[in-house]
């Protein structure tokens, strides 16, 4: 008897300790071109927003148009941050080291007025084993 109690102890600890995982798919639009690639990435808090990426995808731009998956996602917070490499070296090429010459995006199209878009402009919840869409436009 004690064999069952604890096994169904441990079935039952292990279906709540079970994280629920996520999938954010990002729809990127309104490209110049197809030529280059999209890099996209995501962010996991406000402190790394735009400087540390938790997952980055390279996609390709088709009918100006890229799209990417971000699978396995823990319940939180997230932001999506994408730019128009198109001469693909891998980075943002900047104008005086703080203007952007590649086309920017973020999720929820937040802004970038006068510098580069807030955390709170940005941010998105997931949770609950849901699949989230994010569509921003170039």
């Amino acid at each position: 008897m004690q064999t069952v109690i604890t096994s169904l102890v441990l079935f039952f600890t292990g279906l709540v300790l079970q994280a629920q995982v996520n999938t954010v798919e990002v729809t990127i639009t309104n490209f110049d071109s197809n030529e280059g690639h999209a890099l996209v990435a995501i962010y996991d808090s406000e402190a790394n927003f735009l400087n540390k990426r938790l997952l980055g995808v390279v996609a390709t731009i088709s009918n100006n148009t890229a799209v990417c998956t971000f699978a396995d996602l823990p319940d939180g917070v997230y932001a999506v941050s994408a730019f128009h490499d198109e001469d693909t070296d891998g980075k943002l090429n900047m104008m005086m080291g703080f203007y952007p010459t590649e086309d920017t995006a973020t999720s929820n199209n937040a802004p970038a007025n006068f510098g580069p878009p807030t955390w709170e402009d940005a941010k998105f919840e997931v949770k609950g084993g849901k699949v989230i869409s994010q569509k921003i436009s170039m």
